[in-house]
């Protein structure tokens, strides 16, 4: 996946996108911290899906693309501390 970051002044930071199969989407923060994902068709420089996202509705998003859930991917950092460490870190 290709991905760029722009800063706009007075706006915000964009992330655009470009996946391996050639689709084309952005993600906007915005200067205020809300988010919006943005959605492009073939050839157009213009988004074609704007999606305003409040801050949670971001967080819960995000938590779905992990290809793991948190809680799992906490565990493995446990388990790695615990192997590095020679002891449990959490009883």
């Amino acid at each position: 996946m290709d991905i760029d970051r722009t800063t706009i002044p007075g706006a915000g930071v964009l992330h655009s996108f470009r996946t391996r199969g050639g689709a084309r989407f952005a993600l906007l923060t915005e200067t205020s911290g809300r988010h919006r994902l943005l959605g492009y068709t073939d050839g157009s420089d213009e988004p074609t899906v704007d999606i305003a996202l409040e801050p949670d509705e971001a967080d819960q998003v995000a938590e779905l693309m992990h290809s793991s859930p948190l809680t799992d991917r906490l565990a493995r950092l446990e388990q790695r501390l615990d192997l590095l460490t020679g002891k449990r870190a959490h009883p």
